[in-house]
């Protein structure tokens, strides 16, 4: 028998593609399945971005390129910083990645060891516990409260930092919740994070331009006295539908540069030449496709929040940020894996339990409105069948 290292017992994966995959395999064999689970958008990847892969293929750029991206690539990315942050970034900071996993990868590893410890939200992306544990580091969860309108507690996270916190994950706009945590707490944070010189910081602002009613989007990017300890999470994938593109980039202090360069050419080498000059098109060009897409979620966002409310013993907050609902559904009286279970095997409806992006998200369960106003409602209309019946 093969021995594997013991890391690999404790690794774990996103349930949201094993919940793609089943609703995938049931709509083959004949089901109406509607996919409220996986979060991606679901428009086309706008055509002048397209054009401009196939642009670069035509022209040659198919080959090897620096593991750290190209310099125009990067140069776009500091652009977009500017406009979007008002901070200058250096492109000598800036990584393009194969998606945004690959930072979370990078950052967790650098900083995971047996006897350290990580705090990230609960409930958050799963890949952030997941990635902490296989490192052998203890993951510390920051609670994520709905009577905090899903925005993290700056009190409650700084309560959790002792001498053997390494790295601290931060994510707003929210996945799974569409919460959005505010300037205020964000401030506190920062300003607690004075006592912790030591600690990095990780922040997930791969949503950063998906929100609604006038919520503020604040980049930890805007606070220069955690600068040489922050690492920036982001990417084309979201903003102008590209997830399958992979295509991120991040933003690292020059302490920790060279080591997520020399990441990158043990692992992935570099990131495909064509989809950095389509990275280039997304931010450079226009975004009349980013402004429809938003719309378009904002309108669904209100349907799902309406119909939801409407089901009894269920309760759905307003998300602020990117494409989430995360309904409570404590009143029903049902766990949420089950209930999503159900609710995709007997209903036709794929959704994700709150469980599954971790222990505090018991009671709630993740609908993405990544998909059409009817499908949607079509969709609501059999979970209230379901509760209901």
């Amino acid at each position: 028998m093969l021995k594997t290292i013991e890391n690999f017992s404790r690794i774990g994966e996103e349930n949201a593609f094993a919940v793609l995959a089943k609703a995938n395999k049931l709509a083959s064999e004949g089901m109406d399945v509607i996919n409220l689970g996986i979060g991606q958008p679901d428009f086309k990847t706008p055509q002048h971005i397209v054009e401009a892969a196939i642009k670069a293929l035509k022209d040659g750029h198919h080959g090897y390129t620096p593991a750290n991206g190209i310099l125009e690539c990067r140069e776009a990315v500091a652009r977009r910083t500017l406009e979007i942050t008002g901070v200058e970034v250096s492109p000598e900071n800036i990584m393009i990645m194969p998606g945004g996993k690959p930072t979370m990868f990078a950052a967790i590893l650098m900083f995971g060891e047996l006897g350290a410890e990580i705090m990230y939200p609960d409930p958050g992306f799963p890949i952030y516990r997941s990635m902490i544990e296989f490192t052998g580091a203890k993951p510390i969860p920051i609670p994520i409260r709905e009577e905090n309108a899903f925005g993290f507690s700056a009190q409650e996270t700084l309560a959790l930092i002792n001498d053997k916190t390494r790295l601290i994950i931060i994510n707003s706009p929210a996945n799974p919740t569409g919460g959005v945590t505010p300037r205020t707490e964000i401030e506190k944070l920062v300003k607690g994070l004075e006592k912790w010189p030591n600690v990095a910081i990780m922040s997930d602002e791969i949503y950063d331009v998906m929100t609604y009613d006038g919520e503020e989007n604040v980049s930890l990017l805007t606070f220069p006295e955690i600068r040489d300890r922050l690492i920036v999470l982001n990417g084309w994938s979201k903003t102008w539908a590209m997830t399958g593109w992979r295509m991120g980039w991040s933003i690292w202090p020059d302490e920790l540069y060279e080591n997520v360069r020399k990441l990158a050419v043990n692992c992935w080498s570099c990131v495909n030449a064509p989809s950095q000059f389509a990275g280039i098109a997304a931010i450079d060009g226009p975004q009349d496709d980013v402004a429809i897409m938003m719309k378009a979620f904002n309108k669904r966002r209100k349907l799902v929040v309406e119909q939801m409310n409407a089901i009894e013993g269920i309760s759905c907050a307003t998300p602020k940020g990117a494409f989430y609902a995360f309904p409570n559904i404590k009143k029903t009286g049902l766990l949420a894996k089950p209930l999503a279970n159900d609710l995709l095997e007997k209903s036709g409806v794929a959704t994700i339990g709150g469980p599954d992006f971790g222990i505090l998200g018991e009671g709630y369960i993740r609908l993405s409105y990544a998909n059409s106003e009817e499908n949607i409602t079509r969709a609501i209309a059999r979970i209230k069948d379901f509760i209901e019946k």
